[in-house]
C-alpha cells in the first residue's frame, strides 16, 4: 500500500512532545533528516517531530518538501538550499545555527548528503563548532542493495556514471577491480547504454535494476549485465528512479598476452593511446608500463601494415 500513515491528532500529543516524541532532545544545531523515497509513510516519528519543532527546514525543492510537510500538518518555514545557491546561502544558515537555531536539512528524497550539496554545510558546521545530528531513515541506495540478492558485507556506492560513453567507460574501468558490490544510480533514459558499457568493461557479472522503490509498482529485475542491457534496449527506458547493484568481480587468472592484445586492440580503436592504456591497465590489473609498451608495439605494427598496404 502507498497510503501514508495518519499523523496523531493534536489531542493525542503529550505536553512537550510532538508525534509522541520528546522535543526537549532537539537542542540547537543542524539535523540531517531522511525523508521518504516514494512511499510517504516511510518517515520516522522522530523525523516528523523534528521537522515540526525546527525553526526552519533547508530543502532542495519546496515543491517536493512542502507537500510532504503539509501531509503531516507541519507548517515549519522552508529555506531553499541546493547546488545552485548553496555557496551563497550557506553562511546565512551557519549564522542562524550559531545564534541557536534548530535547522533540519532534507533532500528531495532519501538520506541527505547522498548526491546533494549537504556535505559542505556539514563541514562548515564542524569548522564553526555547530552540533550536527543525523536522523536516519529511507535510502534508495540501501533499499536497492538489500533487494538485489548480491553480497552486502562490502559495497561501494559510486553515484551516477558520467553521461558520455568515453568518460563512462573510463570511470567503469577504474571501478573494475573493486572487490565489493557496486551500487549506482542512473537516469532511466541512459540505463540501456550504461548497462551495455558495464557489460563491456566489467564483464559477465550479475546485477539488479531496482525502480520505483517503495511505490506500488516497485520492480527489481535481476540478471547478467548483458541480459539486462538487452532487455532495456528492447523495452525502452523504464519509469521511475533507478538504483543499480552490480556483483563484485569473480576471481580471475592473471591476464594472458592474448588478453592484453585483445583489450588493447579494442580500446585503441575508440580512444587515444594514453587513455586506452589507462583503461586496459585498470581492466586487467596490469602495470601501466607493461600495457604501454605493448600498446606501442601494436601501434607500430599497425602503422607498418598500413604503410605496406
Amino acid at each position: 500500500m502507498t497510503h501514508p500513515i495518519q499523523p496523531p491528532s493534536p489531542q493525542s500529543k503529550l505536553e512537550g512532545s510532538s508525534f509522541g516524541v520528546d522535543t526537549a532532545q532537539f537542542t540547537p544545531g543542524l539535523y540531517l533528516v531522511a525523508t521518504p523515497i516514494g512511499n510517504a509513510a516511510d518517515i520516522t516519528l522522530r523525523a516528523l517531530a523534528l521537522l515540526s519543532h525546527a525553526d526552519l527546514v533547508a530543502c532542495e525543492d519546496s515543491r517536493v518538501t512542502g507537500p510532504l510537510l503539509k501531509r503531516y500538518g507541519i507548517d515549519t518555514p522552508l529555506f531553499p538550499y541546493h547546488e545552485h545557491n548553496a555557496a551563497k546561502v550557506r553562511p546565512q544558515l551557519i549564522e542562524k545555527l550559531k545564534a541557536g537555531a534548530v535547522i533540519a536539512l532534507v533532500s528531495d528524497a532519501g538520506t541527505p548528503l547522498v548526491n546533494d550539496p549537504g556535505y559542505k554545510l556539514v563541514r562548515a558546521c564542524i569548522e564553526e563548532g555547530v552540533a550536527v545530528t543525523a536522523l536516519p531513515g529511507a535510502s534508495a541506495v540501501l533499499a536497492g542493495l538489500s533487494l538485489s540478492g548480491l553480497p552486502t558485507d562490502r559495497f561501494l556506492y559510486a553515484g551516477f556514471p558520467p553521461p558520455k560513453q568515453a568518460a563512462r567507460r573510463k570511470w567503469l574501468a577504474e571501478l573494475n577491480a573493486v572487490q565489493a558490490t557496486l551500487v549506482l544510480l542512473e537516469s532511466p533514459q541512459r540505463l540501456a547504454d550504461s548497462l551495455a558499457d558495464m557489460a563491456a568493461v566489467l564483464g559477465p557479472r550479475e546485477a539488479a535494476v531496482a525502480r520505483e522503490l517503495t511505490k506500488k509498482f516497485e520492480e527489481v529485475r535481476r540478471g547478467s549485465l548483458a541480459d539486462l542491457a538487452a532487455h532495456y534496449a528492447e523495452a525502452g527506458a523504464p519509469k521511475g528512479e533507478v538504483t543499480l547493484a552490480i556483483a563484485p568481480p569473480a576471481e580471475q587468472a592473471p591476464a594472458s598476452a592474448d588478453d592484453l592484445e585483445g583489450a588493447l586492440t579494442e580500446a585503441m580503436a575508440r580512444l587515444p593511446l594514453r587513455q586506452a592504456v589507462d583503461e586496459v591497465a585498470v581492466l586487467l590489473s596490469l602495470s601501466r608500463k607493461t600495457v604501454y609498451a605493448r600498446a606501442l608495439e601494436l601501434r607500430t605494427a599497425l602503422e607498418l601494415k598500413d604503410g605496406n598496404g
